[in-house]
């Protein structure tokens, strides 16, 4: 069956229910219907916390169709709550880009889903249609400003970088020019479009500890310069009030529940390769406050979503996860020991040893930030028996503990042994997070250390507009932000096709990006996609609705 029949197979339990095995009285829900709901900022214990356990799912370096963390998340949360553990999987919601273009939604699969499904992959609670509209603002009143003859702050329309964004992927978008139409039209310039996760309001969002923190947040984002080259922020278009009057239902989390009933808080969506890549700290904590386990995810692989979940939305919501599971694949080693797509179900153990080439170097990052490492197999129905056995040895090599992950298939039963395996490492472990990097450090020695640390480069070039963004981002005061580094999730380097454990690699970048409101600057590295294009035949044309509204066709 499809991942969509499976879910219409299960009888949903009202909201309310999931609601009250975290303790919460329905009279504090706001309702979406009878399967969803937001939940108040109030909920959230700061003193809680600590004692609590967060467990991060990460995963090796991913083959173009993703190695299951958000299934293996779920049926990890499945598991525990099997094994006696009250937990709740918090997540990041949807972007209906890939749902219509070709990867599909970030519900899980098979038995281990977040549901209603079709809900949170199409248009949830809104969440993304708020972060949209109040990036848009934005860029309508910066657009006013410099048509004004009266308001006008002087803006420089050339030193502007701020697009505007729509959650749909449409290649047609990412270069236009606004202001045609004559003097009553604006002031003609080049400008464009990114998906809606890519906007720096998502990132900020997801940063942000509570309205008074997104308010400043958003009054913080850089616009660009004046004629006479002071900088410009949103504040000063006196922007933020109404940017956040339109987050005020965004900023809290939604509740919904798993497949097997459990609770489940699915909450923001930046893109994990030019902004953090995992859910909102309110979310987090809101998890940490009402269970004993929380499982969680970054997107893409260790060296992508995983350090930015350590260095940067730890560091700053002083968080430190009990354990780290590393979601592996059959699939994806044998990839990169070299075996094409189309040939993956096949049975190869000389690919998939040169593979594990790359299953070590992320064991090796997992140990680098001092927290305890767990890695999941997540088993595909072509694994062989001695395939497994061989990631086994490997793992036993490292001296990682290891467990298989049967979840599409069986749910939380396939991962009741994982879930005594991470629940054991959990409550046994006394390290705390270690981040890579301290933010007061250069920006170059931050960018040095995430490259030769993490991504194993030989060394770092920056190019000539790399350099002057370095010389304005030092005199605008904000060189110790912490940097989100922006690569290819492909590989661990920044060539998208140098794969297993690449070595003896410059990591170049290309430029270095403001995202002041955020909280950190970006460095640019090989070529990255802000704004998809649709496949060739994309996943909308097998998307229906029958006259009883039901929908078919998705995933």
């Amino acid at each position: 069956m499809t991942d969509i029949e499976i879910a219409n197979t299960i009888q949903l339990k009202p909201i309310g229910e999931i609601a009250a095995k975290l303790g919460i009285d329905s009279d504090m829900l706001e309702f979406y219907g009878k399967y969803k709901a937001k939940l108040p900022l109030s909920l959230i214990d700061e003193n809680r916390l600590r004692e609590k356990h967060l467990i991060l799912v990460s995963a090796i370096s991913p083959t173009p169709a993703g190695e299951g963390k958000t299934t293996v998340s779920i049926g990890l949360t499945e598991g525990l709550n099997r094994i006696g553990k009250k937990t709740t999987v918090v997540l990041r919601e949807p972007s209906l880009g890939p749902v219509f273009g070709i990867k599909g939604g970030a519900t899980g699969g098979g038995y281990s889903q977040v549901l209603p499904m079709e809900d949170i992959n199409l248009h949830f609670t809104g969440d993304f249609n708020a972060v949209e509209k109040a990036h848009n603002l934005l860029a309508a009143l910066i657009d006013n400003n410099i048509q004004s003859k009266t308001t006008s702050l002087g803006i420089d329309p050339r030193t502007v970088t701020w697009k505007r964004v729509m959650d749909m992927n449409d290649r047609s978008l990412r270069h236009i020019i606004v202001g045609l139409g004559g003097t009553a039209s604006g002031i003609p310039r080049e400008t464009g479009f990114d998906i809606t996760a890519a906007s720096e309001v998502m990132a900020i969002l997801c940063l942000s500890e509570d309205f008074a923190d997104l308010k400043e947040r958003l009054g913080n984002i850089f616009i660009g310069y004046t004629y006479d080259k002071q900088p410009i922020y949103a504040r000063d278009l006196k922007a933020n009030g109404a940017m956040a009057a339109l987050l005020k239902e965004a900023i809290k989390p939604n509740l919904v529940q798993t497949i097997e009933g459990n609770p489940a808080i699915i909450h923001g969506g930046p893109f994990a390769n030019i902004a953090q890549g995992t859910n909102s700290i309110i979310a987090t904590k809101m998890g940490l406050s009402l269970s004993d386990f929380v499982v969680t995810e970054a997107g893409f692989g260790f060296d992508l979503g995983a350090e930015k979940f350590f260095d940067i939305k730890c560091v700053k919501a002083g968080l430190s996860p009990s354990a780290v599971v590393l979601v592996a694949t059959v699939r994806a080693l044998k990839y990169h020991g070299g075996v094409k797509m189309d040939a993956l179900k096949e049975e190869n153990k000389e690919a998939l040893r040169k593979g594990m080439e790359n299953l070590e170097k992320h064991v090796e990052n997992m140990k680098k930030f001092n927290i305890c490492p767990i890695v999941a197999l997540n088993r595909f129905v072509t694994d062989t028996d001695a395939e497994i056995e061989l990631i086994a040895d490997k793992c036993r090599q490292l001296e990682v503990p290891m467990e298989v992950a049967d979840v599409w298939a069986q749910g939380g039963k396939g991962a009741e042994k994982l879930a005594r395996l991470t629940a054991k490492v959990a409550e046994q472990c006394v390290c705390r997070l270690h981040p890579l990097y301290d933010w007061n450090w250069s920006i170059e020695k931050k960018v040095e250390t995430i490259a030769k640390e993490i991504y194993g480069a030989a060394a770092i070039d920056y190019t000539s507009q790399a350099k002057n963004d370095l010389k304005k981002i030092i005199s605008l005061g904000l060189d110790k932000l912490p940097v989100c580094i922006a690569k290819t999730q492909k590989s661990l380097s920044d060539n998208p096709k140098l794969l297993g454990r690449p070595k003896d690699f410059i990591v170049t970048v290309r430029q270095i990006e403001i995202a002041s409101g955020a909280g950190f600057v970006i460095p640019i590295t090989g070529d990255i996609m802000r704004m998809p294009g649709l496949p060739d035949s994309p996943s909308a044309e097998r998307i229906d609705v029958d006259k009883e509204g039901r929908i078919s066709g998705l995933f």
